[in-house]
């Protein structure tokens, strides 16, 4: 049996033919460091339990949220060392420094780069729930999950999409610091432009704002489904960071 298991999920058919691409890159580290790996399509919904299930049916990005701490601690119950959710559209384009760090649990790092209202550059440092790494007996999966599910049934207004997910996440790192993945990142589209440019503003503050080089990174399939990003964008963006380290 393996010691670490490696899960994602998505409904079929993919949205975009480049998630295949990130797919495709989360195998091939799995197969390089030994680790075992997990696709879960629409059954990752049946973990949920019927009240979470009835609460958050108009709201798949919600559902999915919770549900991946559900199966995680399935995962865990069922004696795996180590549990790693990675979204679909998470791309390891340097995989040889993409390395799991040793500690009980650990999130990624999300710095966001937008325009404000007075259309400067503006930083939004947070955590994301696109990298989640949890060992046995880790103290913080339990919480988080137990904490997400009451927040939610308890709940009775609008609930916004990043509610239990990144919301959540930061507002219990800005209280308690949480061990964070620096080389698990997330890139806005602006960033994302400037990458496809080799150079720009949003990219230089986006490097200057980061810990550590990041070596691989939620690419939002929502940029893509708002067309701030464009489907051969993203392609062309996959293909200069994974020639970067892997042509």
């Amino acid at each position: 049996m393996y010691d670490t298991l490696i899960i994602q999920s998505h409904r079929s058919p993919l949205p975009y033919i480049w998630v295949e691409h990130c797919l495709k890159s989360v195998r091939d580290w799995c197969v390089m460091n030994n680790y075992e790996y997990r696709f879960i399509g629409d059954e990752l919904l049946d973990f949920l339990p019927g009240n979470l299930r009835e609460k958050t049916k108009h709201q798949i990005v919600i559902a999915t949220d919770i549900a991946r701490l559900l199966v995680l601690q399935d995962a865990l119950n069922k004696n795996y060392k180590n549990v790693i959710w990675l979204d679909a559209d998470f791309l390891i384009f340097n995989p040889g420094n993409f390395v799991l760090p040793n500690w009980p649990y650990a999130v990624g790092r999300e710095i966001w780069i937008q325009y404000d209202n007075k259309s400067k550059l503006k930083v939004y440092k947070k955590v994301h729930n696109a990298f989640l790494m949890f060992r046995n007996n880790n103290p913080f999966l339990n919480f988080y999950a137990n904490t997400a599910e009451r927040l939610l049934m308890h709940n009775e207004g609008t609930i916004p999409p990043q509610f239990i997910g990144p919301k959540l996440l930061t507002a219990l790192h800005n209280v308690a610091t949480l061990p964070v993945m620096e080389t698990a990142g997330m890139l806005s589209p602006l960033v994302i432009k400037d990458m496809l440019q080799g150079t720009g503003p949003a990219l230089d503050l986006f490097i200057k704002q980061s810990s550590k080089q990041v070596s691989a990174a939620n690419l939002c399939i929502s940029s893509c489904d708002k067309n701030d990003i464009s489907d051969n964008e993203m392609e062309l963006l996959i293909n200069v960071l994974c020639n970067n380290f892997l042509g």
